[in-house]
């Protein structure tokens, strides 16, 4: 059985609450049955986003969340909360989050877990540095940040999650993998894990999240490994993330 199309917003650090209203309901409005679809937007948002969504074909979530249940960790969120809102996704290991906030694998896969254990769906970030690309080190790295997960949670908990590969070099840059690099590292990541398990190989879904956009939206995702993307600024801009819902319930 093929493997279903997601394309899934990442609206970063943006957002206000009357863009957020029109934004909504045009992502709402281009929504179809041929592909999964959804939102990450910033925590204050997700009681807006959960009321405009309610009972739509687009899925809601966060772009991160504590490791802890609860207590003294001022300025966290828990997956609990999450879960109150309606959330179905949330993402985790984000390059930013682990450039920028230095998260390291091993707390990556424990968010992954605890997301889990309260039923959302982890949206789970691999990738590289350029310079780790031009060293060859590309499969290293993102067989690293994958195994922290798997050694942790098992291969199975995949079919409880989507894996996004994201190439540090091509986020935010205008740069865009080729359909070619691409593919050749989500070739690679599904080989790996079906190292462990074939069926979950098979089923998992893997986006790419690179700077992409409406013009290259479906060359990418006619890739054979290619199930969707991971949408940073274009998920901003109501007709290009329609125009890259379309191309992914097109393939």
């Amino acid at each position: 059985m093929p493997r279903r199309k997601l394309v899934a917003g990442n609206w970063k650090m943006h957002g206000s609450l009357a863009a957020n209203a029109a934004l909504l309901n045009a992502v709402s409005a281009a929504a179809s049955a041929g592909c999964d679809s959804a939102v990450c937007v910033p925590y204050p948002y997700l009681a807006q986003t959960q009321a405009a969504l309610f009972g739509k074909a687009v899925a809601w979530g966060a772009q991160n969340l504590s490791q802890h249940a609860q207590g003294a960790f001022t300025g966290e969120v828990n997956a609990a909360m999450l879960v109150e809102f309606g959330c179905k996704y949330v993402i985790v290991g984000h390059s930013e989050r682990r450039a920028l906030y230095g998260e390291s694998s091993e707390l990556v896969a424990h968010k992954y877990e605890v997301a889990q254990q309260a039923g959302l769906v982890p949206i789970l970030c691999l990738g590289e540095t350029l310079e780790q690309r031009e060293a060859g080190q590309t499969g290293a790295v993102v067989t690293e940040q994958l195994d922290a997960v798997l050694n942790r949670c098992g291969v199975a908990s995949l079919d409880k999650a989507v894996i996004a590969y994201e190439p540090v070099w091509a986020i935010g840059t205008g740069r865009t993998a080729t359909p070619e690099q691409a593919q050749e590292t989500h070739a690679l990541i599904r080989a790996h894990i079906a190292k462990l398990d074939a069926g979950v190989a098979d089923r998992v879904q893997i986006l790419y999240g690179g700077s992409v956009k409406a013009n290259n939206a479906a060359e990418l995702f006619a890739q054979t490994d290619i199930d969707g993307g991971l949408i940073g600024g274009a998920s901003l801009v109501a007709d290009d993330f329609s125009a890259i819902m379309r191309a992914g319930a097109a393939v």
